[in-house]
């Protein structure tokens, strides 16, 4: 089972304190998750760094799943899926058509908007390869309202849904603008997702302990 499948359904878990084990073992989560409040795991390594598309290390990666989401997502298949976004493609193949869901919003409140989003774009694409690859290759990325974004290309480019769905080591995670605008070279300073856990910054110990509380459904 993939990450983001594991993690929508831990939106459905009791409002307790989830530690960071809920991100370890795939398979023992999506077994786990469904019978029991809360899901014990050893990681791999330590969490010491928090910004999930600075880094590419899987434990990072992980733990962005819980606190951020992304526009696309993939099935069982690796099919890619609608997740923050749903996606029209003009005729010619051209222009990519990104629309929000109706009521998304971040940790502290605020509405997703599809200016978050293209900037969260940008900060993605200097950091992944494909990202790269795809801007290289864009006439223009730009917002149409507050809800709805265009990615157009010269010629043909067939790998953008992929590339904007993989969940690889380092994702598309939306994140609101003012952290996605940052300079470049710097890490974000807080964690404010959309995603399924709240991330408590104040219980954060580098290397030792990292809780969050799993979101209200919506």
């Amino acid at each position: 089972m993939l990450m983001s499948t594991v993690l929508r359904k831990a939106r459905d878990l009791p409002r307790s304190i989830a530690i960071l084990g809920l991100a370890g073992s795939l398979a023992l989560a999506t077994t786990a998750a469904s019978a029991q409040t809360t899901v014990n795991a050893v990681m791999h390594s330590a969490l010491r760094i928090l910004d999930p598309v600075a880094s590419s290390a899987t434990i990072v990666r992980n733990h962005g799943y819980m606190v951020f989401d992304t526009l696309l997502g993939v099935n069982e298949a690796l099919e890619p899926q609608p997740q923050m976004a749903d996606w029209a493609i003009s005729d010619d193949g051209l222009t990519y058509t990104f629309t929000l869901r109706d009521g998304l919003t971040w940790h502290d409140g605020e509405s997703v908007t599809a200016a978050d989003c293209v900037a969260s774009l940008r900060r993605w694409a200097q950091y992944d390869a494909g990202g790269q690859l795809l801007m290289a290759r864009i006439n223009r990325l730009e917002v149409l309202d507050e809800e709805s974004f265009v990615l157009e290309f010269a010629s043909p480019f067939n790998g953008v849904i992929d590339l904007l769905a993989k969940p690889s080591a380092v994702p598309a995670f939306m994140m609101p603008e003012r952290l996605a605008s940052i300079p470049d070279g710097e890490m974000i300073p807080e964690q404010i997702g959309s995603g399924p856990f709240r991330f408590v910054a104040e219980e954060f110990q580098p290397g030792n302990r990292v809780v969050s509380n799993p979101r209200p459904p919506a």
